[in-house]
């Protein structure tokens, strides 16, 4: 299911859905994990970090992001205040701590990344080790996702190149990313991994790749949320929609700058 929702409403995303399922489907099919999953899923507003974490959520549980396993924590919402940071460590632990005790195959997901004061999310490091048991319980079903727009820019430069070098963005492997995008991350000041512990003890299983949105993936995210509503397909109100959108660099204008983000409202305009 995880894999067939991807590939029917996630577009232009070929390295997230290989690695989302293959990790996914992994972690759940081993009944000796050594560790909790630790995804960070990394790009541009409205390329499909929510809508995954959404995805993997209900393929896990029947209820979804609505289930009481699933826990989301949005950075300027739940830790707002930088002088407060120290009361916030020890609500996560509790909170973490708690809910695990009640069920082991808990999910957390953590968006906003990059607003998240740096040293925060170092406080769930115990969590996310190798420990078989910490205070009698173990944390080794669990499943931390994490979500941030840091790296974004190191993942355009990459995708870019690969562009005016005349390869299309379907050759572009992990590979290519991965280690980059961790090393700007871990010395991003503004990532919430900013010299992190999680990264610099390879606590970090994967960090995923969401590569910047072009016109072709704008128009398929028209096309599917048009059909999602029950309407027919209007050529031209889908075209022109993708046209409504504003695309980077300035003189290539290849990327979307919102993504996918704003198709939605835009539907509501010419649609109701």
């Amino acid at each position: 299911a995880l894999q067939d929702t991807l590939d029917k409403r996630l577009f232009g995303q070929h390295l997230v859905s290989k690695v989302v399922v293959k990790a996914v489907r992994g972690f759940l099919n081993n009944t000796n994990a050594k560790k909790p999953l630790a995804l960070s899923l990394h790009g541009w507003t409205g390329t499909g970090k929510n809508f995954v974490s959404k995805i993997v959520a209900e393929s896990i549980y029947k209820k979804g992001l609505q289930s009481k396993y699933v826990h989301q924590f949005v950075a300027t919402l739940h830790f707002p205040h930088a002088h407060s940071i120290n009361l916030y460590k020890d609500q996560l632990q509790s909170w973490i701590r708690g809910n695990v005790s009640i069920c082991p195959r808990s999910l957390f997901i953590f968006d906003e990344m990059d607003k998240m004061h740096a040293g925060l999310i170092d406080s769930i490091k115990p969590f996310l080790d190798y420990y078989e048991l910490l205070d009698g319980v173990s944390y080794r079903q669990a499943i931390f996702i994490f979500l941030s727009n840091a790296g974004a820019e190191k993942i355009t430069e990459v995708a870019l190149d690969f562009w005016r070098n005349g390869r299309t963005r379907e050759e572009i492997q992990l590979t290519d990313i991965q280690n980059a995008l961790s090393v700007s991350v871990f010395n991003n000041k503004n990532s919430g991994f900013w010299h992190s512990t999680l990264i610099d003890k390879n606590l970090i299983d994967y960090f995923i790749p969401f590569l910047p949105l072009e016109y072709k993936h704008v128009k398929m995210c028209v096309r599917v949320e048009i059909e999602s509503r029950g309407y027919a397909v209007d050529e031209d109100i889908l075209t022109r929609i993708a046209d409504e959108m504003t695309y980077f660099p300035r003189e290539e204008r290849i990327y979307s700058d919102k993504g996918c983000k704003t198709v939605d409202a835009k539907l509501d305009y010419y649609y109701d």
